[in-house]
C-alpha cells in the first residue's frame, strides 16, 4: 500500500487495484486533482474533514467513486444532491479486491458544553491501515499503519502518545496537524466558551495593541 497525504486529516491509499481518498476537508489541498477513485470516505461532519465546496467536483470528476459518510454527515451530503451511503460502526464494504470496516462511533470530546457528534474510523485492506477521523477508538484487529492525530482542539500531545501505544501499528504516519501552523480554530474555541465578560482578543504580531 502507498499514502499520499494532502495535509491534515486528507490521505489517498492506493492499495493493490483501488484508489481510496480519505476525509478531503478544507485545510487540505491537492486532492480535487485526483482521477480514477474507487471510493470517498467522510468519517465525520467537521469542515476540516469535508470540504462541501470542493467534493461535488471531485466526485463529478471520478463517477465511479463511491461516497461513503457517518451519520452526521448525511443532511450536508443530501443538500448536495449526492449520491451516497451511510455507514455505521460494524459496517463492511469492498471496492474491488480492497475491504472496507467501519469502528468508532463518537468523536472526541472537545469540551463539556459542546455536544458530541458522531464519528467513525475507517480500516482498509484488512487492517492494514487505520483512519479514525477525530477519536481515540482502539480497534481490536492488529493495525499495521495508523494515521495518528496530531493537533487539534480535542486532543493534547500525551493523550495522543497513549494512543498511539494503545494500537501499537508497525508504522505510524502523522496526520491531522494542520491546526499547529493556524491557530484560528483555538481562537475561536476560547471566544465562543469564554465566560461572560471575557474578551477574547487575539494579537498581531508586531503590533502595539490597546488591552
Amino acid at each position: 500500500m502507498r499514502i499520499v497525504h494532502f495535509g491534515h486529516s486528507c490521505v489517498l491509499l492506493e492499495t493493490a487495484a483501488e484508489r481510496i481518498l480519505l476525509d478531503p476537508g478544507t485545510f487540505s489541498t491537492g486532492f480535487e486533482a485526483e482521477r480514477e477513485l474507487s471510493a470517498v470516505l467522510i468519517t465525520h461532519q467537521h469542515f476540516d474533514h469535508l470540504d462541501v465546496e470542493r467534493l461535488p467536483g471531485l466526485l463529478k470528476a471520478n463517477p465511479d467513486a463511491k461516497l461513503i459518510v457517518d451519520p452526521g454527515s448525511a443532511e450536508a451530503i443530501e443538500k448536495l444532491h449526492l449520491e451516497f451511503e451511510i455507514a455505521r460502526p460494524g459496517d463492511a464494504f469492498e471496492f474491488g479486491g480492497t475491504s472496507v470496516s467501519v469502528v468508532g462511533g463518537e468523536h472526541a470530546v472537545i469540551h463539556a458544553d459542546i455536544p458530541v457528534i458522531p464519528n467513525i474510523g475507517y480500516l482498509v485492506d484488512h487492517d492494514a491501515f487505520y483512519h479514525p477521523g477525530d477519536s481515540f477508538f482502539v480497534p481490536e484487529q492488529k493495525v499495521d499503519v495508523l494515521g495518528l492525530p496530531t493537533g487539534a482542539p480535542w486532543l493534547k500531545a500525551g493523550e495522543a502518545v497513549d494512543f498511539l501505544r494503545a494500537v501499537a501499528p508497525r508504522r505510524s504516519v502523522p496526520i491531522h496537524e494542520a491546526v499547529l501552523a493556524n491557530p484560528a480554530m483555538h481562537y475561536g474555541l476560547f471566544q465562543n466558551l469564554a465566560p461572560e465578560g471575557t474578551d477574547v482578543k487575539v494579537l498581531e504580531r508586531g503590533v502595539a495593541t490597546e488591552v
